[in-house]
């Protein structure tokens, strides 16, 4: 392998075989060393391919600032989230968890906690993603000894559900989880009752509730258009009172997005609100 980028003294950029870019990490290992010259084995200590050429220009950038140590936290912790969510995570994700630890620990050393707002919220709509946030709290502190507040774990949260939306802008991933919130409050408020989280309904009707606030958020109309006025006036009957509530959640998206809910998504919502609220009609 010969050195193709020295990002410092002990973090290069090469290639496999397979031309792949790798960021290769060792003590010393582009010392007196330049960009053409041979890869030394022997003070390879740590390799992480990359598949966006781009993310390896600004990780040089961001290696300028940060110690190459929280770039090897960030990559224990994406491999370990990339084993237990079983996904595919962004490269970027190398720079944004990166650059987040590197300012979270910063914070954390001047004795400053930031309370993350939505972190109540995150924690439950995004549950495998914030377990394994938590577990990215343990390898931070056995990286550096300074144990993070919970509310870190929420913020690497975010980063995690990000790098799986394919580079979505982390402002929309805060605005889905204020949409399914309020979403989600509508059906308590209109049944009076707290939604069995456990439940596989529930876990269903949220992740339901995900897409649909994407395809809010870009404006995009869904993919299962039937026009099946039938099947439409044979559910709002059958589960008059889940209608009765599909409908408040259309009056409130309407109202705050200016976005009409279909007869098709109606029919959707009020079939996942009646199995999930199937308590309170009984």
């Amino acid at each position: 392998m010969e050195i193709k980028k020295i990002f410092n003294n002990n973090v290069i950029l090469t290639e496999n075989d397979q031309q792949q870019e790798m960021v290769v990490m060792g003590r010393g290992l582009a010392f007196q060393q330049r960009p053409g010259d041979v890869v030394d084995d022997a003070k390879v200590e740590k390799t992480f391919i990359l598949e966006n050429h781009a993310v390896s220009e600004k990780l040089a950038e961001l290696l300028k600032e940060i110690p190459e140590q929280y770039l090897v936290i960030s990559e224990r912790i994406i491999s370990m989230a990339k084993q237990e969510l079983g996904v595919k995570l962004d490269d970027y994700l190398y720079i944004a968890l990166t650059d987040h630890l590197g300012f979270a620990l910063h914070r954390h050393k001047q004795g400053l906690q930031l309370q993350n707002a939505l972190s109540w919220e995150i924690k439950k709509y995004y549950r495998n993603e914030f377990n394994v946030s938590l577990k990215a709290l343990d390898i931070i502190y056995e990286e550096t000894g300074y144990a993070l507040e919970e509310d870190e774990a929420a913020s690497i949260t975010l980063h995690l559900v990000n790098s799986q939306m394919s580079g979505e802008k982390f402002e929309s991933i805060v605005q889905v989880v204020n949409i399914v919130n309020d979403l989600l409050s509508i059906v308590k408020y209109h049944f009076h009752m707290e939604l069995d989280e456990n439940s596989l309904n529930y876990e269903r009707f949220l992740t339901h509730l995900r897409f649909f606030a994407w395809r809010l958020i870009r404006n995009e109309s869904t993919s299962y258009e039937t026009g099946d006025d039938f099947l439409f006036n044979q559910v709002k009957e059958q589960y008059h009172e889940a209608y009765v509530c599909s409908q408040k959640m259309a009056a409130y998206v309407e109202k705050t997005y200016d976005w009409t809910i279909s007869k098709d998504e109606m029919i959707y919502l009020t079939v996942h609100i009646h199995r999930v609220a199937a308590r309170a009609m009984e």
